[in-house]
C-alpha cells in the first residue's frame, strides 16, 4: 500500500470507529480538525464543519473548493457486522460511512495536503462538511458564508471516480384534496378521494413546456395517499404526496406554482432549497475530467452540491449503490485510485487556468 493510501485508510478507519450520525458529528469534527492541525494545515471550524486554506491565498485568483461530508445516515437494520468497527477483508474496508462519503473525505484530504504549499493559478480550499445527509442548517448551508468567495467546486461522493456534471433537485409536495362528507349509501357529499384521483391522473400525464438539455424532463411521482375514516362515509379530505425531481429548466418555486395551477388540490412544498445542479460541458471542471479519462453522467442522487451557487462537479471513490446499505464498504484500491486521479485532475485544471 502506498504511503498516502496507508495514511488515508488509517484516517478512514478512525472515522468509522467514531460515530458521526447527521447532527451529531462533533467527534469526527474533532478527529479531522486534529489531523489537519497535526499536518500544519491551520484548520478552522464552524459547528462541525472543518476547513482549511492552502498557503498563498490570493483574492485575485479564482478559488477551487474541495468538499465532502463526514456525517453518516443511521446504520441499516440488516447489518451483519458492527457498523462502527472498521475491518479490512479481501481488499475491502467495511464500516458505516466508508463508502458514503468517508473515502472521498480522506482522498480529498490527501490531495489537499499534497498541493497546499504549491502555487497554483487558483486558490485551494478543503471543506469537510457536516449534516449533508439531512441537509441541515449547520452544514454546508452555514459554511458557505464563512468560506467567502468560491468560484468552483469538486464534490466528493461515490461515483466510481466518474464525473457527474449534473444532478436533479428535489421538492416534496404535501397535497390535500377537500370535499364534503356524506353517507356513502345515499351518494351524498363531495368525494375528496375522487378529486385527488383526478389530480393524480393529471400529474401522471403532465409535461412541462421546457426541458433541460442535460437533466431531461422534470420528474413527477405520486408516492403516498391517505383518505377515509370508514367504509360508509364519503371522505371529505384526501392527502397525497408528490415527489418532484427538478431540473435547471425551472426554479423549484416555478415548478411548484405551475403544478398548483394544474390541479384542484392544495399543494404545499416541504422545502424548495434542494435545487438542480448542472455545469456546462465547456467548463474547465468538465474539460479537466475528460482530460484524465473520466466519463461524464447525470447523477440520480442529491448532495451538498445542490446548495452551491457556483459551478461544481461531483466525483469520488466508491459506488453509489453501496450508500446507505447494510455492511457498507469501500475497496482499498478505490481509495488509492482516487488519490492518483484527484492529483491528476488538479494538475490538469491548473493547466487550463494557467
Amino acid at each position: 500500500m502506498k504511503p498516502k493510501t496507508q495514511e488515508a485508510v488509517e484516517l478512514l478507519k478512525r472515522m468509522i470507529a467514531t460515530p458521526s450520525l447527521s447532527r451529531n458529528e462533533a467527534q469526527t469534527g474533532d478527529l479531522l480538525f486534529a489531523f489537519l492541525d497535526e499536518q500544519g494545515a491551520a484548520p478552522e471550524r464552524l459547528h462541525n464543519n472543518i476547513w482549511a486554506r492552502a498557503e498563498g491565498f490570493d483574492p485575485e485568483r479564482p478559488t477551487l473548493l474541495l468538499n465532502s461530508h463526514h456525517d453518516t445516515v443511521r446504520p441499516a437494520a440488516s447489518y451483519t457486522r458492527d457498523p462502527f468497527t472498521p475491518a479490512i477483508e479481501q481488499g475491502c474496508l467495511y464500516g458505516l460511512g466508508s463508502n458514503d462519503a468517508g473515502a472521498s473525505v480522506v482522498a480529498l484530504t490527501e490531495t489537499f495536503l499534497t498541493f497546499r504549499r504549491q502555487k497554483q493559478p487558483f486558490n485551494l480550499v478543503l471543506a469537510l462538511s457536516a449534516e449533508e445527509e439531512c441537509m441541515g442548517e449547520h452544514g454546508m448551508r452555514a459554511l458557505l458564508s464563512a468560506l467567502g468567495r468560491i468560484d468552483m467546486a469538486l464534490v466528493g461522493e461515490p461515483t466510481g471516480m466518474q464525473a457527474a456534471t449534473g444532478e436533479r433537485g428535489l421538492v416534496v409536495l404535501d397535497c390535500t384534496a377537500r370535499g364534503k362528507s356524506g353517507h356513502a349509501a345515499r351518494g351524498e357529499g363531495v368525494n375528496a378521494l375522487y378529486i385527488a384521483l383526478d389530480d393524480i391522473a393529471r400529474l401522471r400525464t403532465f409535461r412541462f413546456e421546457r426541458e433541460s438539455e442535460l437533466l431531461g424532463p422534470v420528474g413527477i411521482a405520486v408516492t403516498q395517499i391517505e383518505a377515509g375514516t370508514q367504509h360508509n362515509v364519503v371522505p371529505d379530505v384526501c392527502r397525497f404526496v408528490v415527489d418532484l425531481r427538478t431540473t435547471d429548466a425551472y426554479s423549484n418555486e416555478e415548478v411548484v406554482e405551475i403544478l398548483r395551477g394544474a390541479i384542484r388540490s392544495e399543494a404545499v412544498p416541504r422545502s424548495t432549497r434542494i435545487r438542480a445542479a448542472a455545469v456546462s460541458e465547456d467548463h474547465p471542471l468538465v474539460r479537466a475530467a475528460r482530460a484524465i479519462g473520466r466519463n461524464t453522467f447525470v447523477s440520480p442522487t442529491t448532495s451538498d452540491r445542490t446548495l452551491m451557487p457556483f459551478p461544481s462537479l461531483k466525483m469520488g471513490p466508491g459506488d453509489s449503490a453501496r450508500s446507505h446499505s447494510a455492511d457498507e464498504f469501500v475497496r482499498i484500491d478505490e481509495i488509492e485510485q482516487a488519490i492518483v486521479l484527484y492529483e491528476k485532475y488538479i494538475e490538469q485544471l491548473a493547466i487550463l487556468y494557467a
